[in-house]
């Protein structure tokens, strides 16, 4: 199912780590350690693959045709929404999402830490198209932690004299059984807004099950995540400070069958997007010179 673009021309950075490249000019990184493998795309600062050594089936689900251009998001793993969440508030010309998970970052910094799980620091480089859809001044940062859980940590500074307000999000993949048979704890009593039902908004009542395509936006959500999937015997634990949106979504049968690089047949089946964000009234406010830091922490637990 899964397939990663097979590296050309490659260097070891130390730490574990291999950088290398694509026969589209496009660069990654190879970490392995102790405890997990990982892949990431330096366009995006997208981690597409982490496996602890001892699971079974990775965590992060891929899409075996993902694309894999220049100025093009990868379907799966986990890509970067930033600085604004969805369509552009006032230019529906700019990328949805933002322009970070299309953008070449750099690794400024590797790191083993005490316990064997490898550090990476990622910052986004300042390009044309940045400065565009962007001109005030920022620094946005990206540390990732690879070991027995996966911990990201995005990190906007405002470099400007004047606040400016961002939304983002992990856009987060998980590779699960069928998603007709998991549901997602954490999420009860929340308000959330159905984008299926034309952003109408209701209240979550008791775990969040799957049975057609969903695509919502849970407000005020600070809770610990987690998905239940007793197909692959496993729940998959999200935990996040300083994010305060949770977005859940399926495309389900007809919408994936619309998206090109959505895989093969029912592929769409196999994963799960619930994403840690800050999204629509939860949207962040960062004055001159401050710093926020949005983080997210995967882990996964055996069924009991």
């Amino acid at each position: 199912m899964f397939h990663i673009q097979q590296p050309l021309h490659q260097q070891t950075k130390g730490d574990g780590v291999v950088q290398y490249q694509d026969s589209n000019d496009l660069s990654f990184l190879s970490i392995e350690n102790a405890h997990a493998t990982a892949t990431i795309a330096l366009q995006g600062a997208h981690v597409m693959l982490w496996q602890p050594k001892k699971a079974k089936q990775p965590v992060l689900w891929l899409s075996s045709n993902a694309r894999y251009t220049k100025g093009r998001s990868i379907r799966g793993g986990v890509p970067i929404c930033w600085p604004w969440f969805g369509a552009h508030p006032t230019d529906s010309s700019y990328c949805p999402h933002g322009f970070a998970r299309v953008i070449p970052w750099q690794l400024i910094e590797t790191k083993v830490l005490e316990n064997g799980s490898t550090r990476l620091v990622l910052e986004m480089t300042q390009t044309d198209v940045a400065k565009r859809q962007l001109s005030y001044a920022y620094r946005f940062q990206l540390a990732i932690i690879i070991g027995q859980t996966l911990r990201l940590e995005m990190k906007t500074t405002n470099l400007a004299d004047h606040p400016f307000m961002i939304g983002e999000a992990f856009h987060t993949y998980f590779r699960v059984s069928d998603v007709e048979k998991i549901h997602i704890t954490g999420l009860e009593n929340l308000v959330y807004s159905d984008k299926v039902a034309g952003y109408e908004r209701n209240i979550q009542h008791g775990p969040a099950k799957f049975n057609g395509e969903f695509d919502r936006v849970y407000l005020n959500s600070r809770r610990d995540l987690v998905i239940h999937d007793p197909g692959f015997e496993r729940k998959i634990r999200i935990t996040k400070s300083c994010s305060h949106t949770t977005v859940v979504w399926t495309p389900w049968h007809d919408k994936a069958g619309q998206l090109g690089d959505m895989g093969n047949a029912d592929e769409w089946r196999q994963m799960i997007c619930l994403e840690s964000a800050n999204a629509m009234e939860n949207s962040i406010t960062i004055y001159p010179q401050d710093t926020h830091v949005m983080v997210s922490e995967y882990s996964l637990e055996a069924v009991n």
